[in-house]
């Protein structure tokens, strides 16, 4: 076997860990990383110890997927009081530092009352001195602002938390992720590698191009004891081949969720990258990366949230990947870091930040991104982009989570792009309060009405409607619903015929529909092929 050529199976999962827990965007950035290792992984450490029980029968309850329970079936005692120590012990100095910020924030919040806030700079953390800046907002409230750039540059950013777990995965289903640390199991693999490490462009490549165990070995070091497990995630089997799109049309493929892949023969698309594997039986029909091109010109990113941004996809694509966009922010703020610090941090150097507004050209395609508003809480956060494509005369709109908060913001924009012909929207229309993901990083929490008032919810119907009404779309798509199963350990979301965004979806695909529009609800698959010109020629190939 040693110098046979091999291929990678194509459902071993190359699954990124930060201190052993499921890795998303908030857990690179140095700041977010802090408050999410004191107010998440810690807390929900300290409960699992002190309830085992309660967490057990809390994630058999439907009601209570997606909360802070981990699902360890009240066992592994010892393994999470291991977890625990090696926290406290790795991971003292971004507790020192989540430390600080709720300080800081008590200072600000007690003495900046208005006045010049240079003399408070020596009461600043020591900690925080020279990456932090106070400033006041316009109604007259302290705050600060991180330096960030510095902070990736200091000990607070450790590449040392970084590892990858490989396994094999034989089904969809897994423990909601951000609630349940990944422990040692039969199987499963760690390498204690960062997320920029060569070696895992070099294995992902193996998905097509086959190579020996000896060149992938020469990255890593594998020891003996798992030599044999190593082995056994690669096969002499090759996988079916990539067929490139070379027709005169626009090829459209739904990946699930909100992952949409646009193919000319030209060019390649890839919007909100989420993919599914294959290898074993699934009870959905989905496309896998199998289905994606071998160069990958541009790569979408909506926001920044852990369904729109998942390291378990993008890592092994990043070898396929010319220029990732992302919106634009180098506010400082704590809970709105810098997506292209972030994805340089972990080895893409090749990131566009985009500002609202902003247009990309290539060929005779044209990239805009677009003002996106609501499914934030409310939160000031900059890092977020609807995007307008346009191929030839052909228009798509991707407003993924969008909710319209105000009408005329989608009548200047539609003054800008004019009617479109594809129309996607996000109706996941309920949303996790505020503290579900945003929770960690308030200083101070919110009373529980405030926080069900600030909502992560996309559009219902007739907000959706009112989009539709603006853009005028011949064809209107729902997607980013979190519904297709190999999602349901990132969202947490399982609905039923009368949950109320399946409901509302229903509504909005019918008015579409009664108006004489194609509209449908996406799942699983779909792949759809449009002229170029305005002819609007559609063919639906995959239902």
């Amino acid at each position: 076997m040693e110098e046979k050529k091999l291929f990678l199976k194509p459902n071993v999962v190359i699954e990124p860990l930060i201190d052993q827990w499921y890795a998303w965007s908030h857990l690179v950035s140095p700041a977010t990383c802090a408050m999410n290792v004191v107010d998440r992984h810690l807390a929900i450490i300290d409960s699992y110890i002190m309830a085992p029980d309660i967490h057990a029968e809390a994630v058999k309850n439907p009601k209570m997927k997606g909360g802070p329970f981990m699902d360890l079936g009240g066992g592994r005692l010892e393994d999470v009081r291991e977890l625990q120590r090696k926290t406290l012990e790795g991971q003292k100095d971004l507790i020192e530092l989540a430390k600080a910020v709720k300080e800081l924030d008590r200072l600000l919040a007690a003495e900046a009352k208005g006045f010049g806030l240079e003399e408070m700079y020596p009461k600043v953390p020591s900690i925080l001195k020279g990456y932090v800046e106070l400033h006041y907002d316009r109604a007259n409230n302290g705050g600060f602002r991180f330096f960030e750039s510095l902070l990736y540059q200091s000990k607070y950013y450790n590449k040392k938390s970084q590892s990858i777990a490989l396994w094999i995965t034989e089904n969809d289903q897994r423990p909601f992720c951000l609630s349940t640390p990944r422990l040692e199991e039969p199987g499963v693999l760690h390498l204690n590698i960062p997320f920029d490490h060569k070696f895992i462009d070099e294995l992902a490549k193996m998905k097509r191009s086959p190579q020996t165990l000896s060149y992938i070995r020469s990255f890593i070091e594998i020891s003996g004891a798992d030599q044999e497990l190593f082995t056994s995630f690669f096969t002499q089997e090759e996988p079916p081949k990539y067929e490139s799109y070379h027709g005169d049309k626009v090829r459209m493929r739904y990946f699930g969720h909100a992952c949409i892949l646009i193919e000319t023969r030209e060019t390649t698309i890839l919007v909100d990258p989420l993919i599914s594997y294959y290898g074993y039986h699934s009870d959905v029909e989905h496309f896998s990366d199998a289905d994606l091109p071998d160069v990958i010109d541009y790569v979408l990113i909506t926001h920044n949230h852990q369904d729109h941004i998942l390291f378990e996809t993008l890592l092994p694509l990043r070898h396929k990947i010319k220029n990732i966009i992302v919106p634009r922010t180098n506010s400082g703020k704590l809970e709105d870091p810098d997506l292209r610090l972030m994805f340089n941090s972990i080895g893409f150097n090749n990131v566009i930040a985009m500002d609202e507004m902003q247009t990309i050209n290539f060929e005779d395609v044209e990239i805009s991104a677009l003002p996106f508003t609501g499914e934030h809480s409310d939160l000031n956060i900059l890092t977020k982009s609807c995007y307008y494509v346009r191929v030839g005369e052909f228009k798509l709109i991707f407003l993924a989570d969008s909710r319209i908060v105000e009408s005329r913001l989608y009548d200047h924009i539609h003054q800008a792009v004019g009617d479109v012909d594809v129309l996607f929207l996000g109706m996941e229309c309920d949303g996790a309060p505020l503290s579900w993901l945003y929770g960690p990083l308030m200083t101070k929490k919110l009373p529980r009405d405030q926080d069900g008032s600030r909502r992560l919810a996309g559009s219902d119907c007739a907000k959706g409607m009112a989009l539709v009404d603006i853009f005028n779309p011949k064809e209107v798509y729902v997607y980013a619903m979190g519904q297709e199963p190999w999602l349901e350990f990132i969202s947490s979301i399982k609905y039923t015929d009368e949950s109320n965004p399946i409901v509302q979806s229903n509504l909005l695909v019918k008015q579409c529909q009664s108006q004489g529009r194609v509209a449908e609800r996406l799942f699983g698959e779909k792949e759809l092929l449009y002229s170029r010109n305005l002819e609007n020629e559609h063919v639906d190939l995959l239902s």
